[in-house]
């Protein structure tokens, strides 16, 4: 798929490169922050969170590990389908640790509602969230989340690790999908 066929499939560009870029290293610096004294582990959600998870880790100037789930609630679909399936459980016991989860976006909070009851039931020290996007209009369940990117309107959106039928993660910016697309998916 050539540069131009990817980006056939944007409406709109949504947050740029730059922003992206910023807004990672202010999260960064404030994570570093928050955790002067401790070493994190950052809990990836596979497979949209992990653009943001690289560079993201790149910025904190603290010791921390990393590890990842797989969760499944979409399939194809746009909307979140309230079905969640672990796909990839941890390797790392996260008993007695400072967990850090990063999302790649939250909408209604069902999945990430689901994921954080999992995780306190193996009993961290501390565990808390840092999402690159939420769309607070969609939200069915209340989720607590300590780091956010950016508030986004409800619209779909692709790439910097979002995708659609596993198409456009690797767009380096995030795009609002065609709407004439979703028929496709």
């Amino acid at each position: 798929m050539s540069a131009t066929e990817l980006e056939r499939g944007v409406s709109e560009v949504l947050i740029d490169e730059e922003a992206l870029r910023n807004r990672i290293a202010e999260l960064g610096e404030e994570i570093s922050r928050d955790y002067a004294d401790r070493e994190p582990l950052l809990i990836g959600v596979l497979k949209g969170a992990v653009f943001f998870m690289a560079d993201l880790m790149r910025q904190l100037t603290v010791p921390c590990e990393v590890d990842f789930m797989a969760i499944s609630s979409y399939g194809a679909s746009t909307d979140s389908s309230g079905v969640v399936r672990i796909l990839k459980d941890l390797d790392i016991n996260i008993e007695g640790r400072d967990v850090l989860v990063v999302e790649d976006i939250i909408d209604s909070g069902l999945t990430l509602s689901y994921l954080m009851r999992n995780l306190e039931s193996r009993e961290p020290a501390t565990l808390e969230v840092c999402a690159l996007m939420t769309k607070p209009d969609r939200r069915e369940i209340d989720v607590p989340v300590r780091y956010v990117g950016f508030e986004i309107p409800n619209r779909f959106v692709i790439g910097y690790g979002l995708d659609f039928g596993e198409r456009y993660r690797n767009l380096p910016y995030v795009g609002v999908l065609d709407p004439d697309l979703v028929g496709e998916g």
